[in-house]
């Protein structure tokens, strides 16, 4: 039997501790490398073939590994058999709201999408009818994945949501079916709703599935119908003490014609980069701004099915396919949020900036590299400026990883004490 582990300095784990431990390290890597033979798993964390046995086999009883089939191995035998997590142990939910939408997506341990809805609000829905609607799809979406009881749900919304109590702020400018549609959530289900800042989840989504997968501190400015950034220093996305960290839109900066207040960030940055701005500089520029004009090249990626995609995204996309043409636009676009990304590198330098959102990735490395262009004026700090890999469908994959995680962490606990599970 391997020796018990050190655990900090000075101090030992005991037998039990260290089988936790162990333990965890074999859900690890299964999470990341996909299923295992024993002997693999014996040759990635050093354990003895008895020990990686014995975890095996407390794994299994607890219902989190099975055998999912065999490696192509020579010698058949136990040491043949792929085990991998059991996907179906739970399932998650991941809803993304925006002003006149709700996304739905229902999700497997592994965080695999199982079944997905987007529920349109219209504008003149009473705050209830909203609810109502958010729901039927919910269920709709849970029915078609087969998990009528889903293990934690994740919400991703606009506005502040304090770390203190996790409850919406900054309401006087967000829809109110919002906050009573995580309040429903949380009275009618007897699960963990997660409630997070939409840029946010955004961020986590880039840095495990998109733009930023190779950088631990990097900052994401979103460019949708409005603007935000998040920010994640050493690995640790920053919410900040009222949980404001990224509130851009209502950044004083220079081009406007006022001066942004405590009840809305018109005068802010978001009047240069919000999308009204940019369908009004793009008409500046004598390109057509109507619904669909321009549209966009044939292996353009498809814009997220939400109701809520901004007309500048096609506007912007037209703007890179017409080449010359949309040339001057893009640049004086570029020179625009380059205002708000030099702001935010002034004060974090952080090495990186992801510009996501549907107008961030339908700018593409286009608009990424023009604003780089102007950054580089403005500022001494080398910044790295991308594109986001997932546009406007981040933050409901955020959602779904936040959720991923929660429920990793409760299902694996027992497997570990210590840090969160973060594969």
């Amino acid at each position: 039997m391997d020796a018990p582990r050190t655990v900090a300095a000075g101090r030992t784990a005991s037998p039990t501790t260290a089988r936790l431990i162990n333990d965890r390290l074999a859900l690890q890597l299964l999470q990341s490398e996909g299923p295992l033979t024993a002997g693999q798993l014996k040759a990635l964390t050093g354990l003895s073939r008895p020990t990686v046995a014995d975890l095996v086999e407390r794994l299994q009883e607890a219902g989190l590994i099975a055998v999912v089939g065999e490696s192509g191995a020579q010698r058949r035998g136990p040491n043949a058999r792929l085990y991998g997590i059991v996907a179906d142990r739970a399932h998650l939910v991941g809803l993304d709201l925006r002003t006149h939408s709700v996304t739905v997506a229902v999700a497997d341990l592994l965080g695999e999408v199982r079944a997905e809805r987007t529920v349109p609000i219209g504008p003149d829905d009473t705050p209830e009818a909203a609810v109502a609607a958010a729901l039927a799809g919910l269920d709709k979406a849970l029915a078609a994945a087969g998990a009528p009881h889903p293990h934690t749900l994740a919400v991703g919304a606009p506005g502040l949501v304090d770390p203190a109590t996790g409850r919406l702020g900054g309401t006087d400018w967000i829809p109110s079916w919002h906050v009573a549609l995580v309040g429903e959530l949380r009275a009618r289900r007897a699960v963990p709703v997660l409630l997070e800042n939409e840029v946010n989840l955004a961020a986590i989504a880039e840095r495990r599935d998109g733009a930023a997968r190779d950088h631990d501190t990097f900052a994401l400015l979103w460019l949708g119908h409005g603007t935000g950034a998040a920010v994640v220093l050493d690995g640790t996305l920053r919410r900040g003490a009222s949980g404001g960290t990224g509130e851009i839109g209502f950044l004083p900066v220079p081009g406007t014609a006022a001066l942004p207040s405590a009840s809305g960030c018109d005068g802010g940055f978001h009047s240069l980069a919000g999308s009204a701005a940019i369908c009004a500089l793009a008409a500046q520029h004598g390109l057509p701004t109507e619904a669909g004009a321009g549209s966009a090249p044939l292996d353009a990626p498809a814009p997220a099915p939400d109701a809520d995609a901004p007309p500048a995204e096609a506007v912007v996309r037209a703007a890179v396919a017409a080449g010359d043409t949309g040339a001057a636009f893009l640049d004086a676009l570029a020179a625009r949020i380059a205002l708000g990304v030099a702001a935010v590198c002034a004060v974090l330098d952080p090495g990186c900036v992801v510009l996501g959102g549907e107008i961030g990735s339908g700018g593409g490395e286009e608009l990424a590299g023009r604003v780089a262009g102007h950054l580089a004026r403005l500022s001494p700090l080398r910044t790295d400026v991308r594109a986001g890999a997932l546009g406007g469908r981040a933050v409901l994959r955020g959602a779904v990883l936040a959720a991923r995680d929660a429920a990793q962490n409760e299902l694996f606990g027992a497997a570990g004490p210590g840090a969160s599970f973060r594969p």
